[in-house]
Parts: structure tokens; C-alpha cells; sequence
């Protein structure tokens, strides 16, 4: 664990004392440095249970892939953020990859913590990052209700987690994930415990979000800066999951008779929200939106608690972080030429600049699941095991699957499709880097067809 975190904390330093030129350059090469030294980690997944062991931090086949991929994130955020911040003055810059470069080891604190405490502190430790990302270089004057609602959502819901997670300790005696697997069952029958299995598991259905509880993500993504957007929709959704299937084994044997309302309200949220995304103006909104979808999906495959379930629900997280996070790049890049979000406005770019169209299409392609990626895999075993616990589900999730397929077809065709507007026939063309921004994201999702088992979690 610690030949990932001490150079990811020795990030800071060397943001603050490189000089103004190599400042970008230097920053970018260490984060990705990190990024393949942590590649190691998904060597040791063929044991099952814990490696990487010490005393407050591990890694397990559940978390290695979500802690590569927040390692696999920073120097791509650090990519995306470097021609909005460049008119900005060095210490502001250096400041941004500072937030970006804490954001990172609070989420493999939170991710590599054994201790459930050490997880809800990290978890909550995020939001300081992300929320001065968002009030501080969001692009418009609602950046600063957007962070308000983000803050309170987030607090509101996981403060009862925390008395939930005291009470835990005091009858168990213990809150280390690697001692809790083995303690006695703690018999869930009174009305208050029904009330500390909500309690459990609220933080975590707000963070995802589930529907019902999603108002604070797209006003956070519109107003987020692009690093912002991608580290929302890529990782801290993926908290929320997380920390569902680490509670999950706790919660027995309350979970099948209290857990209907939440899967409900995740597949009727998959079908609202995709008819949502159908009539978005706002091409980062129906990014956005469609991000609240997949994770309904999610939420579903935790919820009913089968093998099949959680290994899909883990693909699909992973698959989405790569996939929504390109998206969000894209989008940036139309930002940066054409100054509107709107997609009206700026529609027809594949004349201008047609090569950027084929990572659209890419993109596109996989965020409505075609096979044989990664999203396909994840969203099949969900919907295989809902159908297997109920086959009523199957006109939610068959409906959700065409909707999504309607409005990833429907945003790539108003972006790069039909005639180029006349206000836009002096676009810069399309850097190098960002095409290995593009490349750097979707190549991981294209080589994990090849190899699916270093994400499939427990199921071995």
C-alpha cells in the first residue's frame, strides 16, 4: 500500500517547488508513474481474500480495481484541466493539482481502509476537495448553490451511518472489516434495528445516488470544472458502492425484507432518468443523468445480494468510471471551442474535426453497452440476476437498456451529425493531447475485454 501512497503524498511537494514551466509536465509524469506501479496490485488477485496487508490498510479483489482506477484518474484529470487552467496565475494552478492530488489519497485511504471508521472519515474527507473544485472553478455563478446542495445531500445522508457505525462497535467490539467477517451475527428483529438498516445503508444510496435522492449530481457535474466532472461521475459515485457491498454482510437478515422499496425506487429510477436524458439541451446535464441511470443498475445488482449481482454491479462500476469520465473530456473539449453547453449550438463538428467523432462514436458506443465491453458484461449479469429473483423486473431494466441505447444515439448524432452551424467555421483544431486523453481513457476499456477476471471481484 505504501509504495502508492507515500509517492502520491509526495505529489504535493513537488507541485509547490517545480518551477512555473515544468510544472504541468513534472505533475503529470509522477501521477502517472503511480498510476502503473499500482497496475501491481491486480497481479496478486488470483488469492482470494486480503493481500497488501498492514495494519489499518489491504487490498481485496473487491477493492484493487476501484484503487487503479482512482490512481489511473489523477494524471488524466491533470490532462483534461490543463488548457482551462493555463490563463490562470501559478499559484492558483499549482492549488488546483494540489485539491486533485489530495482528492486521490483520501480516496485510496478510503478505498485501501480496513478499518470502517478510516473509510466513513475518508469518505466524507472527499468532500472538502470536490466541493472547492466546484465553488472555486466551476464555470458559472450556480457553482455555488451546486456545492451547497452537494455538501448537504452528502451530509445529511451519511450522519445517521455514523451513529449506525457506533452503535455497531459497541456491540460487536470491533469495526475491522477483517475481524467483523468473523464475529457473531448480530440478530437484526426489533423496529430500531429496521431503522439502523436504513441508517447503514442511506449514506451510500445518496452518494451513488439512487433515485429519488439524485438532485444534487447533475447541478454538481454542470458547475463542476472538467477534473471536477471526471472524478465525480468516475470515483465518488463508486464510494457509494462500494461501502454498500462492504455493509452488506452486516445488514443479514434484514436486507430481504427492507431492501424492495430501494430496488424499486433504482429500476424505476433507470427508466426516469434515461427519459430524462431523452429530452437534455444540456449535453453535460444528459451525461450527467444518464450517470444517475447506470447507477440504478447498480444499486439493483447490490441490493438482491447474488454472486452474479455483485460481480456485475463491480464491471459496471468500473466500465462506467472510464466510459462517463471520456464522455465528460469530450464534452470539455466542445466546451473549450464553442463556449456553449447547449448542444443546438454546436452540432455538425464531425466536418470540422473528425477524428475527435470517432472517440465520440467510441464513446457513445459504449456508454449504451454494445458487446463486447465491459459495460455489456456488468449490465447482462445484473439483468440476468434480477430476472432470476423476479422476472417482473425485466420490463424495467429491458425498457431502461432501450432508452439508454435511444439517448446515447440521440447525443451522438446532435453533437457530430447534420450540417456545421454557420457561427462555427473557425474552430481550433484538436490537440494531441487530447487525443491521449481520449486513448488513455477507452484503451483500458477496450483491453479489459480481454481480460474481464481482474475486475470480476469475489466471484473466483
Amino acid at each position: 500500500m505504501l509504495k502508492i501512497l507515500i509517492p502520491t503524498l509526495m505529489l504535493v511537494p513537488t507541485i509547490w517547488l517545480t518551477p512555473q514551466k515544468q510544472l504541468w509536465p513534472t505533475a503529470l509524469l509522477h501521477s502517472l508513474a503511480v498510476a502503473l506501479v499500482s497496475l501491481t496490485w491486480l497481479g496478486g488477485l488470483a488469492e482470494t481474500g486480503w493481500s497488501s496487508l498492514n495494519q489499518f490498510m489491504a487490498t481485496d479483489p473487491l477493492s484493487t480495481p476501484l484503487l487503479v482506477l482512482t490512481t489511473w484518474l489523477l494524471p488524466l484529470m491533470i490532462l483534461a484541466s490543463q488548457n482551462h487552467t493555463s490563463s490562470e496565475p501559478i499559484s492558483r494552478q499549482r492549488m488546483y493539482i494540489s485539491l486533485l492530488t489530495s482528492l486521490q489519497i483520501f480516496l485510496i485511504l478510503a478505498f485501501g481502509a480496513t478499518e470502517i471508521i478510516m473509510f466513513y472519515v475518508m469518505f466524507e474527507a472527499t468532500l472538502i476537495p470536490t466541493l472547492i473544485l466546484i465553488t472555486r472553478w466551476g464555470n458559472q455563478t450556480e457553482r455555488l448553490n451546486a456545492g451547497t446542495y452537494f455538501l448537504f445531500y452528502t451530509l445529511a445522508g451519511s450522519l445517521p451511518l455514523l451513529v449506525a457505525l457506533l452503535l455497531l462497535h459497541n456491540s460487536t467490539g470491533t469495526l475491522s472489516l477483517l475481524v467483523l467477517q468473523y464475529s457473531n451475527p448480530v440478530p437484526l428483529t426489533t423496529y430500531a434495528d429496521k431503522l439502523w438498516w436504513a441508517a447503514c445503508l442511506l449514506a451510500f444510496l445518496v452518494k451513488m445516488p439512487l433515485y429519488g435522492a439524485h438532485l444534487w449530481l447533475p447541478k454538481a457535474h454542470v458547475e463542476a470544472p472538467v477534473a471536477g466532472s471526471m472524478v465525480l461521475a468516475a470515483i465518488l459515485l463508486k464510494l457509494g458502492g462500494y461501502g454498500m457491498m462492504r455493509m452488506m454482510t452486516m445488514l443479514e437478515p434484514l436486507t430481504k425484507q427492507l431492501s424492495y422499496p430501494f430496488i424499486i425506487f433504482a429500476l424505476w429510477g433507470i427508466v426516469m432518468t434515461g427519459s430524462i436524458c431523452l429530452r437534455q439541451t444540456d449535453l453535460k446535464s444528459l451525461i450527467a443523468y444518464s450517470s444517475v441511470s447506470h447507477m440504478g443498475l447498480v444499486v439493483a445488482g447490490i441490493l438482491i445480494q447474488t454472486p452474479w449481482g455483485f460481480t456485475g454491479a463491480l464491471i459496471l462500476m468500473i466500465a462506467h468510471g472510464l466510459t462517463s469520465s471520456a464522455l465528460f473530456c469530450l464534452a470539455n473539449t466542445n466546451y473549450e471551442r464553442t463556449h456553449s453547453r447547449t448542444m443546438v449550438l454546436a452540432r455538425g463538428l464531425q466536418i470540422a474535426l473528425p477524428l475527435m467523432t470517432t472517440w465520440w462514436f467510441i464513446a457513445s458506443l459504449a456508454n449504451l453497452a454494445l458487446p463486447p465491453l465491459p459495460n455489456l458484461m456488468g449490465e447482462l449479469m445484473i439483468i440476468v440476476s434480477m430476472f432470476n429473483w423476479s422476472w417482473w423486473t425485466i420490463l424495467l431494466t429491458g425498457a431502461g437498456t432501450l432508452i439508454t441505447a435511444s439517448y446515447s444515439l440521440y447525443m451522438f448524432l446532435m453533437t457530430q451529425r447534420g450540417p456545421l452551424p454557420a457561427h462555427m467555421t473557425a474552430l481550433p483544431p484538436s490537440h494531441s493531447r487530447e487525443h491521449l486523453l481520449i486513448t488513455l481513457h477507452l484503451l483500458p476499456l477496450l483491453l479489459l475485454i480481454l481480460k474481464p477476471e481482474l475486475i470480476w471481484g469475489w466471484t473466483f
